[in-house]
């Protein structure tokens, strides 16, 4: 068990500083959740954790390192362009308060809340595994997500590195990737994406939020602020990196309103591709994200729960796979439209997983090999 304390300097010299609030003293960085609640399966002795507690409590992260048996997940779902997807890590040091991934922790018996973002797991053997499977004379490339459910490239990365394993093992085999990240990180890498991108093997979705630097601290709190996300696409895209930004997700009554601002942002850093996708609070992270409104918005979060009910207007339908990334109902559709509307106006051209190529896929290294039966 490797225990991580992260703390920030607060004097305004160093990245994460809030100068308004500096005092000279190092604090720890905020978390998402603010209590360790029971998943559905088991009940846990609530830890409760409140900003006022800052100074006198360090949440310190607990990652375990396990063997996992298995490294590619299947997925049927339509409206995910991904049927294989690999994620290194379970759970997530972002600490986004939305994050539907989070009910996921509850079937290990820990916390969708500060457990999610306390309590990681890294596949150790992630690479091997992946390796063993492309091996196989049964193995069939198509494009693999990754980091789909948690991120490829949470702080964690910095020191495990399996996420970059994975990609030295998908360039091996010449194999296509899509990653999905919103931490800048993933500049580390580009050596290897390039690369890729070179034989048309990746595409990067990134994911952009807000371009406020402050609704971006407390509503992700340990991800990568706006200024360096929109340098990371700039990055990427320089090095001939296809990028597709996520506006994502979109919240109404809290970032619906910075639509425009984004997409421009997106554009003019060098996204060749956009995508949307409107927030939806499965099982606990409605509660989870209820309680972090009244905790930072608390005067507007009875109109944004309404707003977020309008387009949720069925709860069994937020899963259904029609309207499970844009919802329905009218205000919904006004979102929808909005955003199409400024895909075209600043001419952003459709990628596809699909798009990327197959046919160099190989198990003799260095030489594609074309497997037609």
């Amino acid at each position: 068990m490797v225990m991580l304390g992260r703390s920030v300097c607060t004097c305004g010299r160093f990245k994460y500083c809030e100068p308004s609030q500096c005092n000279g003293r190092l604090q720890p960085k905020k978390r998402g959740a603010i209590d360790r609640r029971a998943g559905r399966f088991g009940i846990l002795e609530p830890i409760p954790y409140h900003e006022n507690t800052l100074d006198t409590v360090i949440l310190q992260t607990e990652v375990k390192a396990i063997t996992a048996k298995s490294i590619i997940s299947t997925n049927q779902s339509p409206d995910i362009p991904w049927s294989k997807t690999v994620n290194p890590y379970i759970g997530c040091e972002h600490g986004c308060i939305y994050c539907y991934a989070r009910p996921t922790h509850a079937y290990y018996n820990l916390s969708p809340g500060l457990d999610f973002e306390l309590k990681l797991f890294v596949k150790t053997n992630a690479d091997e595994l992946l390796r063993a499977e492309f091996s196989k004379s049964s193995y069939r490339p198509t494009v693999i997500g990754l980091g789909t459910n948690t991120n490829a490239y949470q702080p964690i990365e910095r020191k495990f590195e399996v996420t970059r394993r994975l990609l030295q093992v998908l360039e091996e085999f010449r194999h296509p990737v899509s990653v999905l990240t919103k931490n800048s990180l993933i500049k580390r890498d580009i050596d290897i994406l390039q690369r890729l991108a070179q034989n048309n093997l990746v595409e990067v979705h990134f994911t952009l939020t807000s371009l406020q630097h402050e609704l971006s601290r407390v509503l992700e709190p340990r991800a990568s602020l706006p200024k360096a996300r929109l340098d990371t696409i700039r990055r990427l895209s320089e090095a001939s990196i296809p990028v597709k930004a996520m506006f994502s997700p979109v919240i109404p009554g809290i970032n619906d309103q910075e639509m425009e601002a984004v997409m421009t942002a997106a554009r003019t850093a060098g996204a060749a591709c956009m995508g949307y996708i409107l927030i939806r609070l499965p099982y606990e992270v409605r509660g989870l994200f209820f309680d972090w409104l009244e905790q930072h918005m608390p005067q507007l979060k009875t109109d944004v729960m309404k707003r977020i009910d309008e387009c949720r207007t069925d709860f069994s339908k937020q899963f259904s796979f029609e309207t499970r990334m844009t919802g329905e109902g009218l205000l919904a559709a006004q979102l929808l439209g909005q955003f199409q509307k400024y895909v075209q106006l600043l001419e952003f051209r459709e990628i596809n997983p699909d798009d990327l190529d197959h046919s160099l896929f190989t198990r003799r290294f260095g030489s594609p090999q074309l497997e037609l039966f």
